[in-house]
């Protein structure tokens, strides 16, 4: 017999028997039968199942705390043992021991030998000074985080909004890619331009700052390079830190940040295989191994390799997408811990959609009615991009809980986009219109700092001290003097079939250099046991040069907040960032480059921590204040006339005020859950409200359950999406009118399933968009629009080892 309680009667139970436990002998278990002897036959698994077994073989009660047990795997028992020496070998080397309790035994952290304490064990692991690992613990919340500071904090002691999808959460729905990921995430809205080119919209304004393991890089939204087609097969967790980051990333927007953080190789081996199929030919298979690679474990390693091969609901597309990823981690002593590591991924579309998949007007401005299959681009058309990564981490400790860290990062971003897109002319005849577009862009990263708690006034506090420089050199080719060959279709029965033209020579070339560089400083004051003051600044240098220009020095970016704990479960808190970005990508009507981008955060909340950090929970409210905020020209654009700008922008001001809620973790055991609530309004300096399309509501749920009893091996689940209207306001050229196309609000829901059938192999089938909702992710671009996907199923098989 075997019994799980509850996250707080579990609290409280441990609480009370670490009282009794001073006074009792490490190798007494309850009654005369803990001396009999008994058979067990125990295969390996979870150690929870195994001391699920371990009860009912041997007759008794065992009570244990899953955190305790998620995620850690047992090699089982086979033999006869006495019930103390059985639990002892299954226990001992997983820093667990039994103890008395009532006619049963208790699962506890192991008593530190010759100590009257218990010893805390670790139930987290924490890598990299990055947070917590989130592979393993079945949690959809993570323990710990350092986007927002450097410092490695829980969320509810970082005076930030953030967010958190950990690998649990990816597995449970199918996220894997990176767009699946963002359109999980409670406040995100996912806006897709084409079908290689997504937009993260976050609180009302774009986000163009990734990280990777928190080394920071800017996004080129205009000439896509595969920031927003990451496959997630090789990453642990996305954190999403929202409003300004300036502290940590420098020149950056005031929506957020994406934190992308790596798989870590484990201490012991393991490894799955993962083979689905779905709908719209929907083929995709993964390995993931890792381990030790010495006797001594001092150096472990870890692969993982993935292939989809994709097509959609839209007509003649297609997407390949490989990725591979190699990791070392080497103990060079017990303080000093390198890691080295490469990435690697390509994206190989062919039909490629170009602006949106259909366009919104007719050549006389009348509203276009076309099948949700229709795609404009050419059977032809293709944006290929490419991703090569190396990087290197140095980490070592000090004396006094001090930590050096020194990261480097090299990547190379490419594309190659031959484009065409079917336009109509007249009423009778539609042409292609095409562009290619080459480029490679190279960046060279590099942080190091320095952490660790100082004395003053008598208390202890946290500092962090250190340095950023980076260099990303772009070099690009347009071809737009486009030579066609008789391009004259009918537009409805287009179905891709088109000849490509002659690109002909290169008539732009772009070659810029952007450079960064940084010093920073946060301090975490404990101004008393229940009070904690955060202050940092980032002292940051931006320039470009080449094809753009533009440089800001000395820019002092500063970050301030205060976290007070009102109870054992809640905090309140406030905070203020700041965050600046030049806009070389943006250029007004007569090609001449916006002012640099501005952006103040201003939020209060409350955030509260239940069952050892396993639930989190958070209301806050929150301002943002923004200078040249780049709004699209949509006159303009509806009929461009400078042949140097396709797409023109203006700058404006801006005033977004909202506020969202958000809970994540374990409400009881095996039931996960992650659901938010976010509320925006986004107006200029006229009052006209801006960012329209992003919703001003937005509701996201997540929930998954493991079944007890005879269904222990079935876990069932189902999410939905809820969001308000969206408008935007197009340029209607043919007609002289300014239109408003709107999306209703509208719901999507999701459903899953997992069957484990033995330790080792499981399935499962997730079902997306089960009413088979019409609705749009984009209007506007370009006049064009783009459908979510209709109704879809992927059916997964997976074997651990």
């Amino acid at each position: 017999m075997h019994s799980r309680l509850t996250p707080l009667a579990g609290a409280l139970r441990t609480a009370i028997l670490g009282l009794s436990l001073v006074c009792a002998s490490q190798g007494v278990l309850a009654g005369a039968d803990a001396h009999a002897t008994h058979a067990f036959h125990i295969d390996a698994g979870n150690l929870d199942r195994v001391l699920g077994a371990f009860g009912q073989q041997a007759g008794v009660m065992i009570a244990v705390d899953s955190a305790l047990t998620q995620g850690i795997h047992s090699s089982g028992l086979d033999g006869s043992y006495a019930i103390a020496e059985g639990l002892e070998r299954l226990l001992a080397p997983k820093g667990l021991q039994a103890m008395p309790e009532g006619e049963g035994y208790r699962v506890m952290p192991r008593l530190a030998t010759g100590s009257a304490q218990l010893e805390l064990q670790a139930t987290e692991v924490s890598a990299n000074q990055l947070g917590t690992i989130t592979e393993g613990t079945g949690s959809y919340t993570p323990g710990t985080i350092a986007t927002a500071t450097r410092m490695v904090l829980t969320p509810r002691e970082t005076p930030q909004s953030i967010s958190v999808v950990t690998r649990q959460a990816m597995d449970d729905f199918g996220l894997n890619a990176i767009d699946d990921v963002m359109r999980h995430t409670p406040g995100i809205t996912v806006s897709t331009y084409d079908s290689e080119r997504t937009n993260y919209y976050s609180r009302g304004f774009s986000i163009v700052n990734f990280q990777y393991d928190g080394i920071p890089t800017l996004r080129d939204a205009q000439y896509s390079a595969g920031q927003t087609l990451t496959d997630m097969a090789i990453y642990d967790r996305v954190e999403v830190l929202k409003g300004a980051t300036g502290l940590l990333t420098g020149a950056g927007g005031p929506g957020g940040t994406i934190n992308l953080i790596r798989k870590k190789p484990t201490a012991d081996f393991r490894g799955h295989v993962d083979l689905g199929a779905g709908s719209w030919d929907n083929y995709r298979s993964e390995i993931d191994l890792s381990g030790p690679l010495t006797d001594s474990g001092n150096v472990r390693g870890r692969a993982v390799a993935a292939y989809q091969d994709k097509h959609s609901f839209m007509d003649h597309y297609e997407r390949k997408t490989s990725v591979y990823y190699g990791i070392l981690e080497v103990d060079l002593d017990e303080d000093t811990l390198l890691t080295l590591g490469a990435d690697y991924q390509d994206s190989d579309p062919r039909g490629s959609g170009w602006s949106g998949s259909r366009p919104v007007y007719d050549s006389q401005g009348n509203p276009i009615s076309l099948p949700r299959s229709f795609n404009n681009g050419a059977k032809w058309s293709s944006w290929e991009q490419y991703s090569r990564t190396l990087f290197a981490t140095l980490e070592h400790r000090l004396a006094n809980d001090w930590v050096i860290k020194g990261q480097y990062n090299h990547q190379i971003n490419g594309y190659d986009a031959p484009l065409g897109s079917v336009s109509p002319d007249t009423p009778t005849v539609s042409s292609i219109y095409s562009r290619k577009y080459t480029g490679e862009t190279t960046s060279d990263s590099g942080d190091l700092y320095a952490t660790g708690p100082f004395s003053l006034f008598g208390r202890e506090h946290q500092l962090v001290v250190g340095g950023s420089v980076s260099s990303s050199h772009w070099k690009g080719d347009n071809y737009n003097n486009v030579t066609y060959f008789d391009n004259e279709y009918d537009l409805e029965s287009w179905h891709g079939q088109a000849i490509e033209p002659d690109w002909g020579s290169v008539t732009k070339r772009n070659d810029e250099t952007t450079r960064q560089s940084g010093g920073y400083l946060t301090a975490r004051f404990s101004v008393t046991d229940d009070l904690s003051l955060l202050l940092g600044s980032r002292l940051a240098n931006f320039q470009v040069t080449g094809t753009s220009d533009s440089q800001e020095s000395g820019r002092l970016v500063p970050y301030a907040g205060v976290v007070y704990d009102l109870n054992s479960n809640f905090s309140a808190y406030a905070s203020y960032t700041d965050i600046f970005l030049p806009q070389t990508a943006y250029r007004d009507s007569r090609n001449r480059m916006l002012e640099p981008n501005e952006g103040q955060n201003y939020e209060v909340g409350i955030k509260g921590e239940f069952y050892d950090g396993r639930l989190n929970t958070s209301l806050a409210y929150f301002e943002v204040h923004e200078d040249n905020r780049p709004q699209a020209d949509t006159f303009y654009n509806a009929r461009p006339t400078n042949p140097d700008i396709d797409y023109a922008y203006m700058g404006i001001k801006s005033r977004t005020k909202g506020y969202e809620a958000e809970v994540s973790g374990e409400l009881a055991p095996g039931w996960q859950v992650q659901a938010g609530y976010t509320h925006k309004v986004s107006r200029d300096q006229g009052g006209a409200k801006v960012a329209t399309w992003e919703p001003e509501d937005q509701l996201n749920l997540y929930t998954t359950y493991k079944l007890g009893g005879r269904l222990d091996k079935l876990t069932v689940g189902g999410g939905a999406r809820w969001q308000g209207k969206g408008w935007q306001v197009l340029n209607n050229y043919a007609k002289g009118t300014n239109d408003t196309f709107t999306q209703t609000p509208y719901w999507l829901v999701d459903l899953m399933a997992r069957y484990q059938f033995t330790e080792h192999l499981s399935a499962s089938v997730n079902v997306y968009n089960l009413f088979d909702k019409y609705y749009y992710t984009n209007i506007g671009f370009y006049n064009s629009s783009y459908y979510g996907d209709p109704r879809n199923v992927m059916f997964s098989t997976r074997w651990d080892f």
